[in-house]
């Protein structure tokens, strides 16, 4: 190419600044008019970028190139470039936009993309454009149904919509103006809104106008130690403001954005907790987080924070996983509020458009498992309140994997599902089929929780495992071998060990010769097989067992397709509830199963709780000792325990916790029974409940998966009541509403219940702290948690919305009154004896059923009789006595 004509004067010019750039060690650029036309001189102090490459950075804006030639210079490393435009109508403040935008590029600031003819179309800054992408961004993830070029284009022939909102983002969120009366901006964008030509353009125009409504904090206006912007944004979001929602709409929401990692983290209230995975879903991380969150919520129900969850996905190949954990973690505590010498400290620079919000807590989850001292260390950067409870585990917090914790919480629902089918996994050999590997901690720890287990075959994200006819005993030492051997696979298995007929394939082999061993086996006919129909037919197997350890949505309804299953990525294997043959699922791993297909299978008789019962053991675990750290730490600032005895405190207890949160799993798991044993007989009761925690707990139950009106009168004619996955939704989300409701009341202040919160901690800690828990920030939750969860394990969803709506009486109310009872019952020693006593589980079911109606009708006689208010203190004094006489009478009798 050669060049246009330039002036002297402009060359003269050109030359004084090209010498100077030559000597900079950033790029730059710059445009200059004249009456031949526009042109560019873009100067590299070192290598430059290749011509096509500037070529196309110069078309994102809309500016085709007429004419290079590259600059005679002194410089013996750099370059410079003249690059001609022709007579171009871009006016010189919108070339000097682009100017900008393009120094900043090169400066590695921001990734010029599409967005970037938002600069020459609109008039704006790079970054109101960057602030546009995360926006649009952000709307992709909400099934805005409109491709990111679709909605470019909508921008690029709308300028002053872009404009105006660029506009009202300043004026509702600018520290520098804020808070200001945003009304003008917002009746701007509101009459764009309405002037919109089509019906794309308005939902394109009323997201993005939701979506800055929405945004309660942002980092926008935050800068670094260097006094630049962030290279990363974080928005904080009222999802209910949004105007593309799905069925599950999360309480607040953190949407954080850059050029090389993206992500969210859903919170379903105020006081939240769950993990925070690694992606590999780009396209819909946020579609992944709420189906996880979901599952969260009414996992979290027996202790204090609600479910929350979140997800990152890496945008650049050249970020390594913890590089963008680390900015996604630094989004998030941007927007977060801090707690200092007692007082909650809002973020700096940041117009905060909520009230007070310090908790904000995290854990490990898919591919972050390794992360919780990172994310401690960034959160003790910004000298956030929790310190290393921030992030559970790590290295001074408890290794799940090493206690098991979430496998042996798991591994109650399956000993009571076999126990109440009159076997022991003791001393009963049993067949097993498995989701994941040895290496994993879910797996590979309940693979190793009974030594009569025949693991007949198992598949993990690379093999497929077969042993049709296992040796227990053989099986077991080699599983153990592989659980202790770092990073092992299928494929580290010993082939001696494994029965005739068996062996470990790759999921990658075109096809896998199946052997008579395994087709007896498997109750399949095929000689050979793909190894996706291997997995299917592994999964359809007539096995006692199939153990959920791994990741990914394996089975739905016959009614639904691979689409509800929301996981892609295995849709190939996937198959339905109605397929299944084995007796027991035991749900380690999250998802494993629709909701529907739970229903579905323990409808057609199998025995089965939810992912959300049987693996809680793992969050509870957490929780615990969050709540523990955030006690001692409060030692540790005064000066009571040093960091070092602290840990110490904690690693002795560590055993006491680990008992304190099975004990809770198993009476969580024992109340859906309780409940499931009286199905029948309890339906209408457990219908008017699910319209209770819809109208008051605002739960949806087409999205909780519980059934319809239809289908609760077909259960109701053929004299089938809820199943155990159902009964499970009630209990959760029931505890869920209780704990709020008693909060909303003094019940957690009341002397009587002073020990919960003392008996919630383990002793020694309870010794060696009393002070600090007594002033624990969170006691009145814990309390109110502690109440909710021991009284509906012991009577079971329903029972206390029936009261309030036979009697008239509150949440609390019944709360109280069941206080009474369980002192003038002695009703702990009473439970417990009736769980100690050896006798099979039907009759054990009869006799707790027999102490629970007891308890439900004195509960009711209290809430009737004593309508003078007498503290449940009085009423303990006043009856225990006899009652306690009578019992002995009747135990001697």
């Amino acid at each position: 190419m050669t060049s246009l004509g330039t002036s002297t004067a402009l060359a003269t010019r050109d030359d004084e600044r090209i010498a100077a750039a030559l000597a900079g060690i950033a790029p730059q650029m710059w445009f200059t008019t004249d009456s031949f036309g526009t042109r560019a001189v873009f100067v590299w102090p070192d290598e430059p970028m290749l011509l096509a490459d500037v070529c196309a950075m110069f078309e994102s804006f809309g500016l085709r190139l007429a004419a290079h030639s590259r600059l005679e210079t002194a410089s013996e490393t750099g370059q410079a470039h003249e690059f001609d435009f022709g007579i171009l109508t871009v006016s010189a403040p919108v070339l000097d936009l682009i100017a900008d935008a393009i120094a900043a590029s090169a400066a590695g600031r921001w990734r010029i993309d599409q967005y970037a003819r938002l600069v020459a179309t609109a008039g704006i800054g790079w970054r109101d454009a960057l602030l546009v992408r995360a926006a649009c961004r952000f709307l992709e993830q909400t099934k805005l149904g409109l491709s990111q070029a679709y909605v470019i284009e909508s921008l690029v022939r709308n300028p002053d919509f872009v404009r105006a909102i660029i506009a009202l983002f300043h004026a509702r969120l600018d520290p520098a103006t804020a808070p200001s009366d945003d009304s003008a901006a917002r009746s701007a964008v509101a009459t764009l809104v309405e002037q919109a030509a089509t019906l794309d353009e308005d939902r394109i125009r009323r997201a993005l106008a939701a979506f800055v409504l929405s945004v309660l904090r942002t980092n926008w206006f935050q800068t670094d130690a260097a006094g630049r912007p962030k290279s990363y944004a974080s928005f904080k979001i009222d999802s209910a403001q949004l105007t593309a929602r799905d069925a599950v709409v999360p309480y607040r929401e953190i949407f954080v954005h850059s050029d090389i990692v993206e992500g969210v983290h859903l919170r379903s209230g105020a006081v939240a907790r769950g993990g925070l995975r690694w992606s590999d879903r780009a396209d819909d991380y946020r579609t992944e987080v709420l189906g996880l969150m979901k599952t969260q919520s009414v996992k979290n129900a027996p202790i204090v924070p609600m479910g929350a969850k979140g997800a990152f996905v890496l945008r650049s190949a050249d970020t390594s996983a913890a590089d963008g954990y680390r900015i996604f973690i630094q989004g998030l505590l941007d927007v977060t509020d801090n707690i200092v010498d007692g007082s909650v400290v809002h973020p700096r620079d940041t117009v905060c458009r909520d009230g007070d919000d310090a908790y904000l807590v995290v854990a490990a989850d898919k591919g972050t498992a390794k992360f919780s001292d990172l994310a401690n260390s960034i959160a003790a950067e910004y000298n956030f309140w929790l310190g290393d409870g921030f992030a559970s585990g790590g290295s001074a917090g408890y290794d799940h994997k090493a206690m098991g914790i979430t496998a042996r919480g798991a591994w109650l629902s399956v000993r009571r599902h076999f126990a109440e089918s009159g076997r022991n996994v003791d001393t009963d050999d049993f067949t097993v089929v498995g989701i994941g590997g040895m290496s994993g901690d879910v797996f590979g720890n309940g693979m190793l929780l009974s030594r009569k287990i025949n693991l007949v075959g198992a598949f993990d994200h690379r093999h497929i495992f077969l042993d049709p006819n296992p040796d227990a005993e053989v099986s077991f030492g080699e599983r153990m071998r592989l659980f202790a051997l770092p990073t092992s696979s299928w494929g580290d298995y010993d082939a001696t060990k494994i029965s005739s007929g068996g062996g470990v394939f790759s999921r990658s082999a075109k096809s896998i010769v199946l052997t008579d061993e395994v087709r007896t086996r498997l109750g399949i006919t095929a000689s050979q097989c793909s190894p996706d129909e291997l997995i299917r037919a592994l999964l359809r197997a007539p096995v006692d067992l199939l153990w959920n350890g791994g990741i990914g949505t394996y089975i739905r309804a016959a009614t639904e397709s691979d689409i509800d299953a929301q996981d892609p990525a295995n849709d190939r294997v996937r198959v339905s509830a109605a397929e299944l043959r084995c007796g027991v699922i035991g749900e380690g791993g999250n998802l494993g199963l629709t909701q529907q297909a739970r229903v579905d299978y323990a409808l057609g008789g199998g025995r089965i709780n939810a992912d959300f019962i049987d693996n809680a053991a793992g969050v509870a675990t957490s929780d615990l000792e969050v709540n523990l750290k955030i006690a001692l730490d409060t030692g540790v600032r005064s000066g009571a325990f040093t960091k070092a005895s602290r840990n110490r405190l904690l690693e002795g207890v560590s055993d006491d916790v680990a008992r304190r949160v099975l004990d809770d799993s198993s009476n969580q798991i024992l109340a859906i029974s309780l409940a499931a044993a009286q199905a029948n007989y309890l339906l209408e009761r457990h219908i008017r409940l699910i319209g209770n925690l819809t109208a008051e707990g605002g739960i949806d139950p087409t999205v909780e998966g519980l059934p319809s009106k239809a289908e609760l009168k077909k259960r109701a004619e053929s004299g089938r009541g809820l199943t155990r996955p159902e009964i499970a939704i009630l209990l959760a989300q029931s505890k869920n509403l209780v704990s709020q409701e008693l909060l909303a009341s003094t019940v957690p202040d009341d002397e009587l219940f002073a020990d919960r919160l003392t008996a919630y901690f383990p002793t020694p800690v309870a010794e060696a702290a009393p002070d600090l828990i007594a002033a624990h920030p969170l006691r009145r939750e814990i309390v109110a948690t502690a109440i909710a969860d021991e009284q509906l394990n012991r009577v079971g969803p329903g029972t206390i919305f029936r009261m309030q709506e036979r009697l008239g009486v509150s949440t609390a109310q019944v709360a109280l009154a069941y206080a009474a009872v369980r002192g003038i019952l002695d009703l702990d020693a009473v439970w417990l004896d009736c769980l100690q006593r050896e006798v099979d589980e039907g009759q054990r079911a009869q006799a707790l059923l027999e102490i629970r109606e007891l308890v439900e009708h004195l509960t009711s006689w209290l809430l009737r009789s004593r309508r003078d208010n007498a503290t449940p203190q009085v009423s303990i004094e006043q009856f225990a006595g006899s009652v306690r006489k009578l019992i002995e009478l009747t135990r001697s009798a």
